[in-house]
């Protein structure tokens, strides 16, 4: 488990949808979780974005990163 977005304890993420995300096209926004891969881990959750950019988190470590939005194909469907 890790925080997520203002202090919240987030649970591991097992079972998700995905969709094929277009960096280009597609708006990321905060909260979103990412993964290059669909289903591979890790999963990020969205922290920020600017400019191509993302912050983001795993659930495994605690510190943010920041990583190109070209890097990341999947997106978890929102239910």
């Amino acid at each position: 488990m890790w925080r997520g977005l203002k202090g919240k304890v987030m649970a591991s993420y097992r079972a998700l949808d995905w969709v094929l995300l277009e960096p280009a096209t597609d708006r990321v926004r905060i909260g979103d979780l990412l993964s290059v891969e669909a289903g591979g881990m890790p999963i990020y959750q969205v922290e920020a974005v600017a400019d191509g950019l993302v912050s983001l988190r795993d659930e495994r470590r605690s510190q943010v990163q920041v990583r190109s939005l070209d890097r990341f194909r999947w997106r978890a469907a929102v239910a």
